[in-house]
């Protein structure tokens, strides 16, 4: 019951928060920036609560598929609640608390097989968390991309749209971008590098293809960033390599956990 009360009244926060920023992206109410800030921090507290009794198992962590989900997209949340404080990125998180909230939902509607880990074991754990940042600020970074390629297209075809006159102007949009891909690329070789030193049997714990992923990932994100400072690449060619690295990414990880945790233990 505790836990049903909890997702719905994260559910009810994230709902609030998300009508707020549509009113105010539409011009029909001005939120503060205190406002809207107070409702993500209830929203997230809540949400923590949430993962706190669902994830949190008798001395370890459960890091199953829908669980995952859940604590992954808690702290995309926090991510962007504290790039709010310093960066214009009002309009993400028209996308960022519906997609919160699904992944409460599915965790509610759906079980998958339980990953369990132990509290005690600190390396595999800074590996994980180290993975799970660097996910989720990629995700951001997905985000971003996405409303750069729209705004991009939109302003190449005159087209003067809502969403054009609320998002901030195209170099402030791109240096936001490249922010996040350069800290996600540290993220990402930190973990990269943790589960090369914590992780024992890499092939017996299912976990080759993830790094696979992630290494072809992190090459097409270096290799942006690379095109960035020598060729110029900006726009819509930035948002395009993002994207393409973001799919990659989370292929490797949610890709594999669909296909391992859910398909292949129900066939079993």
């Amino acid at each position: 019951m505790g836990t049903l009360i909890l997702a719905v009244t994260t559910l009810f926060l994230y709902s609030i928060g998300t009508a707020l920023q549509a009113l105010s992206f539409r011009g029909r109410v001005h939120t503060s920036l205190g406002v809207s800030t107070l409702v993500g921090v209830l929203a997230l507290v809540s949400h923590g609560a949430l993962i706190w009794e669902t994830v949190r198992q008798q001395g370890a962590f459960n890091l199953g598929f829908f669980q995952s989900a859940v604590l992954i997209s808690w702290l995309i949340v926090a991510l962007l609640l504290a790039l709010n404080l310093r960066k214009p990125v009002q309009s993400l998180f028209l996308g960022i608390y519906p997609m919160a909230g699904l992944t409460i939902v599915f965790a509610l509607l759906f079980q998958s097989p339980p990953r369990f880990v132990s509290e005690d074991n600190w390396g595999m754990l800074s590996h994980i968390a180290l993975s799970v940042t660097a996910y989720s600020l990629f995700t951001l970074a997905a985000a971003q991309a996405a409303l750069l390629y729209i705004q991009n297209r939109q302003l190449k075809h005159n087209y003067n749209s809502l969403l054009v006159r609320n998002l901030p102007p195209l170099q402030t949009m791109e240096s936001l971008l490249f922010e996040m891909v350069w800290a996600g690329v540290i993220l990402l070789v930190l973990a990269i590098t943790t589960g090369a030193v914590f992780v024992e049997d890499l092939f017996a714990q299912q976990l080759a293809h993830k790094t696979l992923f992630s290494l072809i990932s992190l090459t097409v994100f270096v290799a942006l960033l690379v095109g960035r400072y020598t060729q110029g690449w900006r726009g819509m060619t930035a948002s395009r390599w993002t994207l393409a690295g973001c799919a990659l990414l989370m292929l490797g990880f949610f890709g594999s956990k669909f296909v391992l945790e859910l398909i292949f233990r129900n066939g079993a």
